[in-house]
């Protein structure tokens, strides 16, 4: 992997090709994110990339005139995370991840991995926590079909069967069943770019991306271009 970005996402429009064909498109911001740390095989045991992106405060804490501790800024960055930060020559961030580059040696620490790293045409993966559905029944949840909807009916939404009776007498292990649906990690593969906005630091990317707006998303280089 020789491109990857971390943004958050924007929401979704739509745009005209050439052509005048209409493309649906999902708004990224993407970056620009600082290299906070390089990991070599020397001192890690592996070849990687960290970077840091979107700007957070730190945490601060005064003491007043009787010596008590006062916090202000209590859900930001730490002083541990603050003194990693400082090394680096960066401002504190919010979200931290690594990526294993095939080209790490290349980077160098404070630089800016922006979204032109980027072109027209590329193939990526996009990879966020979907959007919570709450508790759901299994036809939402599974795709399971229905019942019928007669008035004579008991059975309109429920999930049906779940075995047999005497044999093996139990519903097995992975049984599609109603339950917690959503905020789960979910990639979108083999996405295409449309557009890269260099100055604003915006991808257009063709097709939905998972997760709600302003969530973390995580663009690398696809790993199954298709022809």
């Amino acid at each position: 992997m020789k491109k990857a970005i971390l943004a958050t996402k924007v929401g979704m429009t739509q745009i005209f090709s050439e052509d005048g064909t209409l493309i649906p498109v999902t708004v990224l911001q993407a970056g620009p994110c600082a290299v906070t740390q390089i990991k070599t095989v020397e001192n890690d045991g592996y070849s990687a990339v960290q970077v840091g992106f979107v700007d957070k405060k730190d945490r601060i804490v005064n003491k007043d005139a009787g010596g008590k501790k006062e916090t202000i800024h209590r859900h930001g960055v730490n002083k541990a995370m603050q003194g990693h930060f400082k090394k680096a020559g960066v401002s504190s961030k919010k979200y931290v991840r690594e990526f294993k580059f095939d080209n790490a040696d290349e980077y160098t620490v404070g630089a800016e991995i922006k979204a032109d790293i980027f072109a027209e045409g590329d193939k990526v993966d996009a990879t966020a926590i979907s959007k919570g559905k709450g508790f759901q029944g299994a036809i939402k949840r599974h795709g399971q079909h229905r019942g019928p909807m007669a008035h004579g009916s008991k059975f309109h939404r429920h999930q049906g069967s779940n075995g047999a009776c005497s044999s093996p007498s139990r519903v097995f292990k992975g049984k599609g069943m109603p339950g917690h649906m959503g905020c789960v990690r979910v990639t979108v593969q083999n996405l295409e770019v449309v557009k890269v906005d260099a100055e604003k630091n915006l991808l257009l990317v063709k097709g939905a991306v998972p997760g709600a707006k302003k969530a973390l998303v995580t663009i690398k280089e696809t790993v199954r271009a298709e022809a």
